[in-house]
């Protein structure tokens, strides 16, 4: 071949490749509830975050917090952001699934979940915390979120779990309709609903959780597997996270002197994104969102101390048969820690 010859074939090279499609972005697989607390997920999926670190994230919606756990162990899913529940640790326990960031946290101050009573028992006299005992309380089910909430509420004020009955109702919507109906004395509720109740006289709040129990609600988790072979999709998936964290804090989570929350023009760039996942049409959808916020931690920084406490709440309560070394579920080369 003649140099003629070699530069005419470099040259159709160099063409094809100018018009060859560039490369798909690997993917992630994310599994998430559909309501308002991963809203940092969807202001960094609909802002660019996750294309901007070259990663396609593809959005799997569940209706509740373990069913995520168990699709992550199946492989239908590669990460998950939900609560961290009994069934969670137990299958954590066993090697399938590792914590590697944070999510909402319950941060005193903050009003993020809220005690919430029924207008009979609040006039019957619960009104206080202390005042628990001898009360109805509906949770979703046991080893749930709530039930671990509840369960450190009555460690921190002194009283004895077993003196409050619980009524697992499979769902939060049951939750909220329990307590308006006077069906159950107490419950939980985020502060979006929590406080359109009370505003009606259906239900009074007696306290917030993150007053009480500083909590990890929600963490970022994966598998084992996921960790080992494809660490570098993980990576981008956490940069593009962090991006949308870092946004969503400066939209919604900046207060004054008085403590008082700062809404400008980066919350009101900052709703759309969020509002195409939850709140679609409502005219109240602006506010709804502002008064539901959670709090993320800077960096989605992960409460290592806090997920330890709840491993050794939920043995304790006979919810994760086995023991857990906190360690050997955490992995923290991901994203910080508190």
């Amino acid at each position: 071949m003649n140099i003629i010859t070699r530069r005419s074939g470099l040259t159709l090279l160099a063409a094809a490749s100018a018009v060859r499609p560039a490369r798909a972005a690997e993917a992630i697989r994310l599994g998430l509830l559909h309501t308002l607390s991963p809203a940092p997920i969807y202001m960094a999926q609909e802002l660019g975050f996750f294309r901007d670190a070259g990663i396609e994230v593809q959005f799997r919606f569940f209706d509740a917090a373990q069913p995520i756990a168990a699709a992550a162990v199946s492989g239908d899913i590669d990460v998950g952001i939900t609560a961290l529940t009994g069934g969670f640790f137990s299958l954590a326990g066993k090697g399938e699934l590792k914590v590697i960031g944070g999510g909402l946290h319950e941060q005193k101050g903050f009003e993020g979940t809220a005690l919430l009573v029924s207008r009979k028992a609040f006039d019957a006299g619960l009104t206080s915390l202390d005042k628990l005992p001898g009360s109805s309380f509906a949770i979703t089910q046991y080893g749930s979120s709530f039930h671990y909430m509840l369960g450190r509420i009555a460690q921190t004020s002194g009283f004895d779990m077993k003196s409050v009955t619980l009524r697992p109702v499979q769902q939060v919507t049951n939750m909220i309709a329990a307590v308006r109906s006077g069906q159950v004395d107490a419950t939980m509720a985020v502060a979006s609903q929590a406080r359109g109740l009370e505003a009606s006289g259906e239900a009074r709040i007696i306290a917030w959780v993150g007053d009480v129990v500083p909590y990890q609600l929600t963490a970022l988790f994966t598998t084992g597997d996921m960790i080992a072979k494809r660490p570098d999709a993980l990576r981008k998936f956490c940069a593009g996270y962090q991006r949308g964290v870092a946004t969503y804090r400066a939209a919604f989570l900046r207060f004054s002197a008085a403590g008082k929350p700062i809404y400008d023009a980066a919350t009101d760039a900052a709703i759309p994104a969020i509002e195409k996942y939850v709140f679609t049409g409502d005219p109240k959808a602006a506010d709804k969102i502002r008064d539901g916020v959670g709090w993320y931690d800077v960096g989605a920084a992960l409460d290592v101390a806090d997920v330890s406490r709840q491993v050794a709440w939920f043995e304790e309560q006979g919810l994760v048969k086995q023991h857990i070394d906190p360690a050997t579920i955490i992995d923290t080369r991901f994203l910080p820690i508190l």
